[in-house]
């Protein structure tokens, strides 16, 4: 996994509508990047619910969200439109951006193990360094607890 004081690493990939997003799109922007295993599941729509409610408190602190999952463009187009997301979801379909991050690994689910998304969210400011990371995120309140993190700053 990337570390506190990193450089965010390099990606380009394919948001919901299928426009090209690189990282170097955020140059000079305060972001969070977070990841997720899967639209539509329980948790990572309570996450995006969460993020969505409270998009417009990061966007009056001039902090841009972005969802990353490995679920393809029409998935997130859809989850979405559902959810009424209005923030970049990127369709990490490699895994290319989840690896940079170091945060596709092995998981466990009732005594299965399996290769997943590790939900993560990382702060980043505005010259492009991680200057907080939540390796294990629950998914309920996050959002909130991302925001006063940000606000801490000031």
């Amino acid at each position: 996994m990337v570390s506190e004081g990193d450089s965010v690493p390099k990606f380009a990939v394919n948001d919901a509508n299928g426009n090209k997003v690189k990282s170097s799109d955020f140059k000079g922007k305060k972001h969070v990047i977070y990841f997720y295993p899967k639209d539509f599941t329980p948790g990572c729509t309570t996450e995006a619910d969460e993020f969505s409610k409270d998009y417009k408190k990061f966007q009056k602190e001039g902090i841009e969200i972005i969802g990353v999952s490995p679920d393809d463009v029409d998935s997130h187009k859809k989850f979405c439109d559902k959810m009424k997301i209005q923030y970049p979801l990127l369709a990490d379909v490699e895994k290319e951006v989840s690896n940079a991050f170091g945060v596709w690994g092995k998981k466990k689910f009732m005594g299965r193990e399996y290769m997943g998304v590790m939900r993560s969210t990382f702060l980043v400011n505005e010259k492009g360094k991680i200057f907080k990371i939540y390796p294990k995120v629950k998914p309920a309140g996050h959002s909130k607890e991302v925001l006063e993190d940000f606000l801490s700053l000031k």
